[in-house]
């Protein structure tokens, strides 16, 4: 698989489609696998098992590496590690069942843990309390 370019918006999965908060990405990059666990396990681990997390991206992309000092040519490399493509506008993750100060301080942690700056989202139909 190539690397291709991350030319342009997201055209599909940026809107909120399950929680009533999100975060978006502003900016195009490769996220790792590695980068989007890290992310969910400091979400979850502020919201106290409360509420729900939707992770909105699945690293399906292969990345491939060749080993140190070794000359050029001789093939591909080996499979090194997977990676998400996060174009600007994608929705990252989305949670629902909290309250808005809880998905604000949880989604800012997670948000810590990626390579892309981010926007907080709030779903059209929510309703504040006053």
């Amino acid at each position: 698989m190539q690397k291709g370019r991350m030319k342009g918006l997201s055209q599909r999965g940026h809107r909120l489609s399950n929680g009533m908060f999100g975060i978006k990405a502003i900016e195009s990059k490769f996220i790792t696998s590695r980068q989007i666990e890290a992310a969910r396990i400091a979400a979850t681990r502020f919201m106290k098992r409360e509420g729900q997390l939707w992770i909105k991206i699945f690293p399906d992309k292969p990345i491939t590496k060749k080993p140190l000092e070794v000359r050029m040519g001789k093939g591909k490399g080996a499979l090194d590690h997977y990676v998400a493509v996060a174009k600007a506008g994608r929705v990252l993750f989305e949670v629902s069942g909290v309250t808005i100060e809880t998905a604000k301080e949880a989604l800012r942690l997670a948000a810590q843990k990626l390579p892309v700056k981010t926007k907080f989202l709030i779903a059209r139909d929510y309703e504040f309390e006053n």
